[in-house]
């Protein structure tokens, strides 16, 4: 698992309910883009983008962006 891939799950997620990157940003209001980016941890979200993508993927803030253990302490 890459470092992206720990850093957030929004792909992970996105790709259970079948949705493109595309499909996903225009729910939220953001390109693309944006979520390539956010998947591939190039890019944190604010904190109202987050919020926006959890609902629109049906999760919480925080199943789509954990905390790293070393955050954590």
């Amino acid at each position: 698992m890459s470092e992206a891939e720990r850093s957030n799950r929004v792909r992970e997620h996105r790709r259970r309910l079948a949705l493109t990157q595309a499909q996903l940003g225009a729910q939220v209001g953001v390109s693309r883009q944006s979520i390539v980016s956010i998947e591939g941890g190039n890019y944190s979200p604010s904190v109202y983008l987050a919020l926006r993508i959890a609902a629109a993927l049906g999760a919480t803030v925080e199943e789509l962006f954990p905390l790293h253990e070393e955050a954590r302490r």
